[in-house]
């Protein structure tokens, strides 16, 4: 097996069955994020020493469960993994058990550490915290999810929920020490106080955001 990449049979198949369902998704939970999250899981493989093709299943499954109610879209994804018997021609069924409770353990509510390394690789590349993506993916999902409230509305809600998430109080936590993510999550809690900064940063994506769609 190649330690470096994933196999090329097995790239084969999440490319072509397993990624293209991201397209159903909105844009924060789309095509765009979950290869981020593929990219930034593979990287943090090879630092590790995970089993690359382990890795690479898990991230490409993370979110699948957003077809279903998003309260509960880690575990789905974790069921839509293990029921999919396509993946017995790569992988035994204790790699099966640990990958499923790996795509449960991504989620950043979570009120408890990731049960392997493989989950905690998956809950760190899913928390992709450089400001602007940050900033730009709370304003795309307040758009696609509530398209009804006004930008006042907007403002509100992406305010609301950045002091709810990333501030110093706030429920993200972090797995892999001396990550990017812990240098971003620092300079976005640095703006997350200073609300004249953080306005400035809504009405750029915002605008950046509308003039797109």
């Amino acid at each position: 097996m190649n330690n470096n990449n994933p196999s090329l049979d097995l790239i084969d198949f999440v490319e072509t069955q397993i990624l293209p369902r991201y397209a159903d998704f909105d844009r924060a939970h789309g095509m765009e994020h979950v290869t981020r999250v593929v990219r930034r899981s593979l990287a943090l493989a090879k630092t590790t020493g995970a089993d690359i093709n382990m890795v690479y299943v898990v991230a490409a499954y993370h979110d699948l469960g957003l077809s279903g109610p998003r309260a509960v879209h880690h575990l789905t994804s974790g069921k839509i993994l293990m029921q999919d018997a396509r993946l017995k021609r790569w992988f035994s069924p204790d790699q099966l058990k640990i990958m499923k409770e790996a795509v449960e353990d991504h989620r950043a509510s979570a009120s408890h550490a990731p049960r392997s390394i493989y989950g905690k690789i998956v809950a760190e590349a899913d928390r992709d915290l450089a400001p602007e993506v940050v900033f730009r993916r709370v304003i795309q999902f307040g758009l696609d999810n509530y398209p009804d409230i006004d930008r006042e509305g907007q403002w509100k809600r992406f305010k609301s929920h950045l002091e709810n998430k990333y501030a110093a109080t706030g429920y993200i936590r972090l797995w892999i020490q001396g990550s990017e993510n812990e240098r971003n999550l620092k300079a976005l809690r640095e703006i997350l106080v200073n609300p004249k900064q953080l306005r400035q940063w809504f009405e750029q994506c915002y605008e950046q955001t509308v003039g797109a769609e």
